[in-house]
């Protein structure tokens, strides 16, 4: 007969209570269950581990066995705990890739609520650019994916809002005296620094300055610094401008189709965590429309 974990509950539960009486209220048995399964366990065994039949003291072999059992019980209870917390979500990792911007406006409050709900749930978050986001996606190197870019297929993609693009530059550049009087031709003239979000602007009237561009830069920090600079102006969404960049002038367009629609790519459901798939609606439910 194989050893069963009912036979070690029993044994354990007999040298912890000295009788087999006593065992048996403890298990909810009776005690003729409970003799029974601890003869099963020693017959198995091939020696006695009480030295007498009132079981009030172990033999050497059951000195040793009972130390093993407690170390055995104590390891399977606490894979059961984890495995019974990773389905319910309280345990997990979750990996997230995300654009600069969209980590610092739209993950905070998510991330306070859903931290504040699940305590044990790990989330390592990466910024990157959008390209970079989709690419992490492919190669399942990341599980949820937020950033500036369309759906992908084959993966469970959720519009989460839009927000406008306009012009970046210096608050004391002469663009930010009187935009509202300009056009896309008045930026002719300026140093034009191009970024990955530019690609998803299809205005005719911006498509020769998008190609006189001699600055392609991907790392939204590094960008801002150069605008900060003064080596060249750029065009971002507004939610990339956040209010500390007082040195720094957000310039609407006047065409407010112009936007950055902006996603969440996840993982198919069957490839997530309940950890995972818990974000994912923490992120859904957020009501992020608000922003766009």
């Amino acid at each position: 007969m194989a050893l069963k974990i009912e036979m070690f509950r029993c044994f354990e539960a007999v040298v912890d209570h000295g009788t087999l009486a006593d065992a048996a209220e403890a298990l909810g048995r009776t005690p003729s269950a409970v003799s029974m399964m601890l003869r099963q366990f020693e017959d198995h065994i091939g020696a006695p581990l009480f030295e007498t039949a009132r079981k009030s003291r172990l033999t050497p072999l059951g000195q040793a066995v009972e130390a093993e059992t407690r170390r055995g019980l104590e390891h399977f209870d606490r894979t059961v705990q984890t495995i019974e917390a990773l389905s319910r979500a309280q345990m997990g990792y979750v990996r997230v890739a995300v654009t600069p911007s969209l980590a610092q406006t739209v993950l905070p409050p998510v991330l306070q609520s859903f931290l504040g709900r699940y305590p044990d749930v790990h989330v390592d978050i990466r910024d990157m650019d959008s390209a970079a986001v989709m690419a992490e996606m492919k190669a399942e190197r990341a599980d949820i994916g937020l950033a500036g870019a369309g759906a992908l297929p084959g993966f469970d993609c959720t519009r989460l809002f839009a927000d406008p693009f306009g012009v970046v530059c210096r608050a004391d550049h002469p663009l930010a005296r009187d935009w509202n009087q300009l056009s896309w031709a008045d930026l002719g003239g300026e140093t034009f620094i191009a970024n990955g979000l530019c690609d998803q602007i299809d205005d005719p009237g911006f498509a020769p300055i998008r190609q006189s561009a001699r600055l392609n830069v991907r790392n939204t920090a590094s960008l801002l610094g150069l605008v900060k600079a003064g080596v060249g102006v750029t065009l971002l969404p507004r939610l990339v401008m956040l209010p500390e960049f007082t040195d720094l002038a957000f310039l609407p367009l006047a065409d407010e189709t112009v936007r950055r629609e902006v996603w969440m790519i996840a993982q198919p459901r069957q490839m997530l965590t309940p950890a995972g798939r818990a974000l994912v609606g923490e992120i859904r439910d957020a009501r992020l429309d608000a922003l766009g």
